[in-house]
């Protein structure tokens, strides 16, 4: 902001100084300078006068803001300083200051900033006993409720929620209030209270047992007195506190429905089930060629393999190590094909079985079978003992 004073000899009009100080400053120093190009592109605000007039003399101020850079300021400032006429009257025209306002409006903003931090930590910003507190709380929101008329062991949400899930103890109730389940409610013995048996009736009931003879008994004795909805257990031989929760939720996830008015325990393997092994559905027993059975007897003890045609005529023999790898080969690249089965004293794999069942082979025979996640119904699967000790 550019303010500089000016003394008039004799009475002059506002009009008259702004008339000055364009008309005098005109083409001083080019366009890129020149005041009204300056106003009209916006880099000099409206020139401000304040003026008086006493005693034949006009004397006030003249007020320019820019935002130029401080050399080119400058420049404005001395050349408004170089007016000496105004209207039909000497003049003189005398700097006062040249104020950069940016720094006065900094220091208003950093001030207002700080006003504002400190309302903002005073007033909003909870104290370490508010914090404390606020912990504290979520705490005790976790803590085990005690249900019913019976005390039983239960989460906080026993009575509001429209289901529940029964467990054996307190210990399994805390186990599921660390992993967010709420509606839990220990049975607490293998004799059922009559508070589960009431709350069986009106919610909707989740029985979660452990994987144990205990757990069979309580839940021989709930299926008899209690309407229980849905039923998991933890995997056999665990207790439900002894699982982690990834666990608790996989095996709530797996609940099974029960069926409803049963007032018998389903038997053991039912319940179970989910743990046993799939049944493997085998191919049917056929009657084994005699010359299979030969070559079984044959390749006892040899490290060697062979594979036959439909007709149990050899096409190949080679050592066991090669066995796989000619089973992928092409049959132009040294590979075998119409290969119908394959005797070898060596180990059943599941690689084996894969590689067989994917190229049409019908039997194979080995030394002894590896554990296989998986048995093909079109493969039939035997080991050297039993095929050389058929008839």
């Amino acid at each position: 902001m550019v303010v500089a004073r000016f003394d008039v000899e004799g009475v002059v009009e506002k009009p008259d100084v702004i008339g000055a100080i364009f008309g005098q400053t005109e083409g001083l120093f080019g366009p890129e300078l020149d005041l009204r190009e300056l106003q009209k592109s916006g880099r000099i605000g409206r020139i401000e006068i304040q003026l008086d007039s006493k005693q034949d003399r006009t004397y006030g101020t003249i007020t320019i803001p820019s935002s130029l850079d401080k050399t080119s300021t400058a420049i404005i400032a001395a050349a408004i300083q170089s007016v000496d006429r105004i209207g039909p009257c000497l003049a003189k025209v005398t700097l006062d200051k040249v104020a950069d306002i940016r720094e006065d409006k900094r220091r208003q903003i950093l001030d207002k900033a700080k006003d504002i931090l400190r309302t903002w930590v005073v007033e909003d910003s909870p104290s370490t006993d508010e914090m404390v507190k606020q912990v504290s709380g979520i705490i005790r929101s976790s803590d085990v409720a005690s249900y019913g008329p019976d005390h039983l062991p239960a989460g906080p949400d026993v009575g509001s929620s429209p289901s529940i899930i029964l467990v054996e103890g307190r210990a399994d109730v805390v186990l599921l209030l660390r992993c967010g389940i709420r509606n839990a409610v220990a049975i607490e013995g293998t004799k059922i209270p009559q508070t589960i048996i009431d709350l069986c009736k009106t919610k909707e009931t989740t029985a979660f047992l452990d994987g144990d003879r205990g757990g069979e008994l309580i839940l021989k004795e709930l299926m008899q007195v209690a309407p229980v909805d849905y039923l998991t257990r933890a995997p056999l031989g665990k207790e439900v506190e002894e699982l982690t929760p990834k666990e608790i939720m996989k095996c709530l996830r797996e609940k099974s429905p029960v069926e409803a008015g049963r007032q018998e325990q389903v038997p053991q393997r039912q319940v179970t089930q989910r743990v046993e092994a799939p049944v493997v559905q085998r191919p049917p027993p056929v009657q084994l060629p005699q010359n299979l059975v030969l070559k079984a007897r044959e390749l006892r003890g040899t490290l060697e393999g062979v594979l036959l045609d439909q007709n149990m005529g050899e096409i190949a023999r080679l050592p066991v190590s090669e066995l796989a790898s000619k089973l992928v080969l092409p049959p132009d690249n040294g590979g075998y094909q119409a290969v119908e089965t394959i005797v070898f004293d060596g180990v059943v794999t599941q690689r084996v079985v894969d590689l067989a069942e994917e190229h049409g082979v019908k039997v194979i025979v080995g030394d002894r079978i590896a554990e296989l996640t998986r048995r093909p119904n079109s493969v039939r699967i035997m080991t050297l003992p039993e095929v050389a000790g058929a008839p």
